[in-house]
């Protein structure tokens, strides 16, 4: 293609940038910039254009799209920094901490946690300010944290977008049905990204307290949803103690929200959300 041709090609398919992009953005959080993944994949477009050799039979958009979307999943990357070590801390963390709940009734104060672990109090928190942007990135787009899952290899079906629709809704029905003080802590931090110390303040409680509320909420959620979406990854329930009744209920809270029809309602035939999450008030 002469340089001429290649400029040609380059400005027909720029909608194709912003197309992409916006695709991906269904499914990340709020925090994560548009104009950053814009201009990873205009650069990929150009790069395309001077890479692409018409000789090989493969059209000029699809030749482009591979590039733009492997330039965004590269920009993603850098926003998925939680490395392995971490996870695995993190497991940790969850971990002990749903033991110490359980043989004490309540949720450990961070203090607890942090002699049960071995750690200092610092430490503790660390971890957790390191794994939140993963954890935000579950949430949001049910994925296992890394951003090859954030783009699908296919065009989803009919039966995955169904699928795709009811775990959005029932990520609504599980959020509406954690304590009060918990949802509250869960719309405020990770839905309107509000700052701890101005929840701590709202809620007249320390920092260390609201950090504690999200990680028994997001718990919570987890559980809550795999019970009714992935039973196999739950632990052997326990049938006694005030703990496992309280989870017990939690989890048929969920499911009185309402039925298949109730959770679609969320989103459109499409898999477009029809509604915000709740809100902190």
């Amino acid at each position: 293609m002469t340089p001429a041709e290649l400029d040609a090609a380059v400005r027909a398919h720029l909608p194709l940038v912003g197309h992409l992009v916006r695709e991906m953005l269904g499914r990340l959080p709020s925090h994560v910039s548009r104009e950053d993944l814009v201009s990873a994949g205009m650069a990929a477009l150009a790069h395309a254009a001077k890479g692409f050799d018409p000789s090989r039979g493969i059209p000029f958009g699809s030749f482009a799209t591979t590039r733009i979307r492997g330039a965004l999943l590269d920009e993603l990357r850098g926003l998925d920094w939680a490395s392995r070590s971490v996870r695995t801390r993190a497991r940790k963390v969850e971990t002990t901490q749903q033991e110490l709940t359980a043989s004490l009734g309540r949720t450990p104060t961070q203090t607890e946690l942090a002699d049960a672990l071995g750690v200092a109090p610092e430490e503790l928190k660390a971890i957790g300010d390191d794994v939140q942007r993963a954890v935000v990135l579950s949430l949001q787009g049910f994925t296992a944290g890394t951003a090859e899952d954030l783009v699908p290899e296919r065009t989803p079906g009919p039966e995955d977008l169904i699928l795709h629709r009811e775990k959005i809704g029932y990520l609504h029905q599980a959020v509406n049905a954690l304590p009060e003080r918990l949802r509250h802590v869960v719309t405020a931090y990770f839905f309107q990204e509000r700052p701890m110390n101005d929840i701590a303040r709202e809620l007249g409680v320390t920092e260390s307290r609201i950090s504690q509320l999200r990680s028994e909420a997001l718990v919570l959620l987890r559980d809550g949803l795999n019970n009714h979406l992935d039973p196999h990854l739950m632990a052997a329930p326990e049938r006694n103690g005030c703990v496992a009744r309280r989870r017990e209920a939690y989890y048929s809270q969920i499911a009185r929200q309402g039925d298949l029809s109730v959770r679609l309602a969320h989103t459109t035939a499409l898999g477009m959300p029809t509604s915000a999450l709740p809100d902190a008030a």
